[in-house]
Formats: C-alpha cells, structure tokens, sequence
C-alpha cells in the first residue's frame, strides 16, 4: 500500500496502522505504539513523519 493520502488519513486516525502498512512490525511500529501510549499527538506526527519519508 503506497498512496500517501490513503495512509496520511489513516495515520491522523491510527497511528500505528498507517506505521504498520509502510514499514511493517519492526522498530518504528515499536516506537510509534510507546509514543501512542504517553500522548496521542506525537504518535500521529511520528506517523505521518514515517509515511512521508
């Protein structure tokens, strides 16, 4: 899954779906899951950060 609006709406919603569907069960679903749990902003930052890049 490559379109970017698709997973930039997606990343607004769920985080650490749209951090899944680009990178896969690895480091950055590990810390975008953390970062969901002490705040939800900056998992959603750190989201769209990934699916962007």
């Amino acid at each position: 899954m490559d379109n970017k609006i698709v997973l930039i709406i997606i990343s607004i919603f769920l985080a650490p779906l749209a951090v899944f569907l680009k990178k896969g069960a690895g480091k950055d679903l590990i810390i975008n899951i953390i970062l969901c749990f002490l705040f939800y902003i900056p998992a959603v930052i750190h989201a769209i950060w990934i699916v962007t890049r």
